[in-house]
This record gives C-alpha cells, sequence and structure tokens, in this order.
C-alpha cells in the first residue's frame, strides 16, 4: 500500500528541515514537489522560499514564543510553525485556516501530542501581531556575521543590499540572437498576453513584469529564449568572441553562461565546458540540446589541468569560480541559512587556484573573465589585484562600460531589486610575447 500523501505545509516543514541539516532548496525541494499534487506545487516553493527568505525574522518570533526549545527528534514541528508564521506575516492566506492546516499538518509529521503547542502558539502569534525585534539579525532578516561584513564593506550600501536581497529577484531571459533580435521576440511576448521590457546592460536580455511558467513563453520548447539573469548575460560581451577561437567554460553547471557564448557567435573553433560534478553535467546537455547547440562536456576539477587539458591552449577562457553566492541572495534565500563565515577564507584559496591554473591554459594574446555572484571583495578585486601582483604576464583590461563599479581591479554589479542580481566581472589579457 502507498503511504498517505503528507499535507503541502507538512512537506514544506521537511524541506526546510533538510535546509537546517545542510541541504540546499535546489536539491531539497525538487524531490518534494512530487510529494504534493500539481496544482500546490508552486505554493509549495513559494512557502519554503519565502520561509528561507524571512527565516531569521521568523525564527526570532518564533524563538520568543516558545518557553523551551523543541526536542531534537521534534525540529521538524518547529520548522512548520516557521511556515505558519510566514504565512500569518507575510501571505494573503486567511489566518483560520492557516491554523488549521498548521495542526493538521503537525498530525501528519507523526507528532500528535504537539498539536497543543501548535495551535497555542499560532494562536498568539495571530492575537498579537508582529513583536518588537532589536536584534538586527532579525530585523534585518540575515545572519549576523553577514549584516556586520556588508556593513564593512560597503558603508554606504549595506542596508540597500539587504534590502534587496529580501525582494524576490525578477525573471529575466536572454532572447537568443541566432533566432531573432530581441525587439522581434518583445512583439512575441506582447501577442502572447506577457508584459516584457529591455535590460538596461544586457544586449539580448528581457525582464518580464510577472514571473511566467516557462512553458508559456512563446518558442521556449524550441530555444527562442532561456531564462537567465541579466547580471549573467554580461560575460559574453566581455569576452570578446570571434569566429575561430577556442573557448573554456570553465565551472559551467547549469550552463546557462555555455549556452550564451555559443549563441553569441557563430563559428567558434570548440567551446568546452567542465564541471566537476558529473550529476550537474545533464542539465548542460539539456539546455545545449533545446538551443540546438554543441559544446564538448567534461566532468573534472578545472583546476587539475593536467587529467583533463589535452594541451592546446583556449583563446578565451570564462572563469566563473564557486563562490559565496552573495549577490544572488534574493533567488537563493536558502544561503542565508546554509552559508557561514568562515567560508569565504577556504573559497578564496579555491578561486586563487582556478584563477592560476586557467592562467596556465590561456593562449597568449588571449583573454580570460574572472567572474562571481558575490558581493564580497574577498572573492572580487583583492583576488585579481593579488593575482596581478604575482603574474608578471597579466594586464588588466578595463573594459568600455555603462555598468557596474569601478574597484580598480575589475567592476562590481550590486543587486537591484528592479534590475540585475550581484556580480563581480575582471577581465584579464595575456600578451603575445
Amino acid at each position: 500500500m502507498a503511504a498517505p500523501m503528507l499535507s503541502l505545509r507538512a512537506v514544506a516543514a521537511q524541506v526546510l528541515l533538510a535546509v537546517e541539516q545542510g541541504q540546499s532548496l535546489s536539491q531539497a525541494l525538487p524531490p518534494a514537489l512530487y510529494q504534493v499534487d500539481d496544482h500546490e506545487r508552486s505554493e509549495l516553493q513559494a512557502l519554503c522560499y519565502g520561509t528561507c527568505r524571512w527565516f531569521h525574522r521568523l525564527d526570532a518570533e518564533l524563538q520568543q514564543r516558545l518557553k523551551k526549545p523543541l526536542r531534537k527528534q521534534d525540529r521538524v514541528i518547529h520548522q512548520l510553525m516557521l511556515v505558519a508564521l510566514f504565512q500569518l506575516r507575510f501571505s494573503q492566506q486567511a489566518s483560520y485556516a492557516v491554523l488549521n492546516e498548521a495542526v493538521e499538518a503537525c498530525r501528519d509529521l507523526g507528532k500528535p501530542h504537539l498539536t497543543g503547542l501548535v495551535n497555542g502558539v499560532l494562536r498568539g502569534a495571530e492575537r498579537d501581531g508582529s513583536p518588537e525585534l532589536t536584534d538586527p539579525a532579525a530585523v534585518l532578516s540575515h545572519p549576523l556575521w553577514m549584516v556586520e561584513k556588508l556593513r564593512h564593506n560597503w558603508p554606504d550600501d549595506w542596508e540597500a543590499v539587504l534590502a534587496a536581497n529580501n525582494i524576490q529577484a525578477p525573471m529575466t531571459l536572454r532572447v537568443n540572437q541566432r533566432q531573432g533580435s530581441r525587439e522581434d521576440y518583445l512583439e512575441r511576448l506582447a501577442e502572447a498576453g506577457i508584459e516584457g521590457r529591455p535590460t538596461r546592460f544586457a544586449r539580448n536580455g528581457i525582464q518580464l513584469v510577472k514571473p511566467q511558467p516557462v512553458d508559456r513563453l512563446p518558442g521556449f520548447a524550441d530555444g527562442a529564449v532561456s531564462v537567465q539573469d541579466e547580471a549573467a548575460q554580461l560575460c559574453t560581451s566581455l569576452l570578446d568572441l570571434a569566429p575561430g577561437q577556442r573557448v573554456l567554460d570553465a565551472c559551467a553547471a547549469p550552463g546557462g553562461k555555455t549556452c550564451a557564448i555559443l549563441e553569441s557567435c557563430d563559428q567558434l573553433d570548440e567551446v568546452v565546458a567542465i564541471d566537476q560534478s558529473e550529476e550537474r553535467l545533464p542539465r548542460v546537455q539539456e539546455n545545449l540540446d533545446r538551443l540546438a547547440l554543441q559544446a564538448t562536456l567534461k566532468a573534472a576539477d578545472a583546476a587539475a589541468t593536467e587529467q583533463w587539458w589535452d594541451g592546446q591552449p583556449f583563446d578565451r577562457i570564462l572563469l566563473d569560480v564557486p563562490c559565496s553566492a552573495s549577490g544572488v541572495i534574493r533567488r537563493h534565500p536558502d544561503i542565508k541559512l546554509l552559508r557561514r563565515e568562515g567560508d569565504i577564507v577556504p573559497l578564496a584559496a579555491i578561486q586563487t587556484g582556478l584563477l592560476a591554473a586557467m592562467w596556465r591554459i590561456l593562449k597568449p594574446g588571449g583573454r580570460l573573465v574572472y567572474a562571481t555572484c558575490s558581493v564580497f571583495p574577498q572573492e572580487n578585486h583583492r583576488i585579481i589585484q593579488r593575482f596581478l601582483k604575482q603574474q608578471t604576464d597579466a594586464r588588466l583590461v578595463e573594459p568600455t562600460v555603462s555598468w557596474g563599479r569601478d574597484m580598480g581591479a575589475g567592476r562590481q554589479l550590486l543587486p537591484d531589486p528592479d534590475s540585475h542580481d550581484g556580480f563581480f566581472y575582471a577581465v584579464l589579457t595575456k600578451p603575445e610575447s
């Protein structure tokens, strides 16, 4: 006999417990979507993302309302109450429905002895309204270390960055220029009743006024368009691509930038896409297949060039390094729960090692674009500054662009609530001689 289907809120609580235990939403949520009815999947996603987005505020309130912490084996009920608090504070759901469904979910999760606690805590929250919170982590809904780090690194902008992180990111598309122009696709969207506008900086980008399921986007299945943030789209212009070049996309999964490279220049000699995770490469291939593009895919540690490199240098290298992802928190709010301050130094060491390894396989006269989706200088311009001091044959290119802030060694984009994510780019060249 099949196990009974859990209620929506019970499944959401289990997903959040998995995040607390170290899984990302992108790992924990996809299998959970099959535990609920088709029509509930978008709501499950909204509950999980919304609760993570406001976790620090909600958790501070819940801890105020609990006389003592729940036992470890009952921790899923803590997550259930966070989901219900999120609905009470940030959704349009009727409060009586939130309370009733939370109590039922408590039974679904095999904790009937805690229904009285759940009911009492949530009735108090409904009756009292939002409490006065003074802890900066709770007020700003970010871990305190991140608040302090942003305050130190961006004394004039830290509050705007935190506010932007707490707003759901817009849905942005990249038009496949091999199939048509941005203007043509804007017309197709209008005919489909979807409102969009050109992005400010990415020449093939369109920002939708309201997010849409991809199956509603005209020609999506046929490769007319892809979903990609505006900041991530900027890499292709920085690479200065031309026919006949051999191009490497290091750390390529899920393949958005690989596809953008192939779309933006015909007759490249070869595009090699590498990712350390063999499990993520099928996603890259799916994107290539949908767009009718071809690349050489390799599962390998890009820094271990002796294991995968064929000895032929590359004309262009895109190095989108593993990073804290502090610039894309609005798209991945679970980063607030998963990332630790102690992660930054080891990540910087990985970034430095990758940059040195990629430099060795760049052709003289070639160009390397270093990219992160981070807003922390330790992962960005400070890495480039140190590399330029150590690598005597490296030259910094100052791109002529209207976006980002000149950091002296690269350009920094901070997250914009109405536009792009937080990103960093630096362009380096190796002299012919």
